[in-house]
């Protein structure tokens, strides 16, 4: 973090100084959990629904915290920044300050910002590593990707920090624009328009007018690539292609057809899912092919990967180092596509942090393209959260869709799952195929009676079902003797 005077920190949040806070010591980090404090920390006392953080700034403060980020006076001997309103409005008040700081000082500095009903984390992990050479690059940890992790990423900007890449989720209108004006990007890349979220959303076009949000905050296009605003939207979905009218920014296409400015071409898969393809850039500021290897597993990537490499041209980082970057780039966030080869020749594919229709559709494709001669393929499918009155249809379309890959053995686990086990019954599934279980041990027993060496085994949900645990006991299986197979990334 850029550091910051506490009575900058009182003047940027419109907050007092209280407890006998110093105006002049200064704050070298910003944090909301008390158990990670380092000493020049500022605590965020942010109240939870379990958890009120002012109740631990005695346990801050003797952690070496210089004072706290509160919504009220503490007492005496409680050095305090309280603020007028709450913790959640006064942070992002402080990230703009320490953003503006750092736009004043002369070395260049860009934000980007990342959107899309599906793969904004694993798109976010490959930006990171592609814009690594131009210079340090602050990203966020997991999906750190709301009105909490946007600042938190924000604040952990320094003096020489190159680019900063902020992941942006939404559950409603207003959200991500709300977080553009936080950060101000000025590249942003839009990923698709799914059903994630269609319950809070009410609707497809709901989720496509709240994503454009984030292209219409972008500055105008400049003389050049590097010196204005730039969308980079993806060709290859209709919705997010037709957001090229809502912005003043010069817009950058990406996909698989031969009209994309930034495209793929010649795209195989190895044994693991990985892609290997063409890179071809048709951009001023970095025209030309170059051969790209990608280490994350599964064809979606490839998309992603295109996403990274736009804005990455856009940034100023040269299309062989783009490449190479890709090429590097591997597990950076848990439970996304992270595969481990057992020792007992089970290959498990834990991407069991976050599901929607669509990357449920892009795994299952993913885990189909890693099938074993004499193996079989297993799918072990949780419950997708926040699809509203769709659920129901889109689990039953998961079940189907796995029938038509004719992935060898699905596992619904969980009363919100049992749709899916009913869509592959329905669409021709055997008993022995398709199998409905209630909880997490009884999926686990099951997997311990049946896998074979040779077996590849997806386990795929939301967060919130919970299978991501499954997934670590699979992978830790004979652990003893196994290893995270080569390549092993993140989506």
């Amino acid at each position: 973090m850029i550091r910051i005077a506490l009575g900058d920190v009182a003047a940027a949040t419109g907050g007092r100084l209280t407890g006998g806070a110093d105006a002049a010591a200064e704050v070298t980090g910003v944090v909301v959990d008390s158990r990670a404090v380092a000493s020049g920390d500022l605590f965020a006392a942010v109240p939870g629904t379990r958890v009120d953080g002012h109740d631990h700034a005695a346990g801050a403060l003797g952690s070496g915290a210089v004072a706290v980020l509160a919504e009220r006076d503490l007492g005496d001997g409680v050095p305090a920044v309280v603020v007028p309103g709450r913790v959640l409005d006064a942070l992002p008040a402080l990230a703009r300050e320490v953003l503006a700081r750092r736009r004043a000082l002369p070395a260049p500095f860009d934000v980007v910002g990342v959107t899309g009903s599906s793969g904004k984390t694993s798109t976010k992990d490959l930006l990171a590593a592609v814009l690594a050479p131009a210079g340090p690059v602050v990203a966020p940890p997991g999906s750190y990707n709301n009105e909490l992790g946007v600042p938190l990423t924000a604040l952990r900007v320094e003096e020489d920090t190159r680019a900063l890449v902020v992941e942006m989720g939404a559950r409603g209108a207003g959200h991500v624009a709300h977080l553009c004006g936080i950060v101000g990007p000025r590249v942003g890349a839009v990923l698709n328009v799914g059903s994630a979220h269609l319950g809070e959303f009410g609707s497809v076009e709901g989720i496509a007018a709240a994503k454009g949000e984030l292209v219409e905050a972008l500055p105008a296009a400049g003389e050049g690539l590097l010196d204005g605003g730039v969308a980079v939207l993806n060709a290859d979905d209709a919705r997010v292609a037709g957001m090229a009218t809502r912005t003043r920014a010069r817009v950058v296409t990406t996909g698989w057809s031969t009209g994309a400015d930034v495209r793929a071409q010649d795209v195989q898969l190895d044994p693991m899912g990985r892609a290997r393809f063409t890179l071809v850039s048709a951009l001023d500021a970095g025209p030309g092919e170059v051969a790209v290897q990608l280490l994350v597993h599964g064809e979606h990537h490839v998309s992603n990967a295109l996403a990274a490499a736009a804005c990455g041209l856009a940034v100023g980082v040269p299309l062989d180092e783009v490449a190479a970057a890709l090429g590097r780039a591997g597990a950076a966030s848990p439970g996304r596509m992270q595969v481990t080869e057992r020792a007992d020749g089970v290959v498990v594919v834990n991407d069991a942090y976050n599901a929607n229709p669509e990357s449920m559709r892009a795994a299952l494709r993913a885990l189909k393209s890693m099938q074993r001669p004499g193996g079989r393929t297993w799918a072990v499918v949780g419950e997708m959260l926040e699809l509203g009155a769709a659920a129901r249809d889109e689990h039953d379309a998961v079940g189907r869709y796995a029938v038509r890959l004719d992935v060898s053995r699905l596992v619904a686990v969980g009363k919100g799952a049992r749709p899916v086990h009913t869509g592959a019954v329905l669409e021709g599934s055997y008993a022995e195929e398709s199998v409905w279980v209630p909880d997490l041990e009884a999926a686990e027993q099951l997997l311990a009676d049946e896998l074979a060496p040779g077996d590849v085994v997806l386990v795929k949900s939301s967060n919130g079902a919970g299978l991501r645990v499954l997934g670590e006991r699979l992978a830790l299986v004979g652990a003893a003797g196994g290893a995270p197979a080569a390549g092993g990334g993140a989506p």
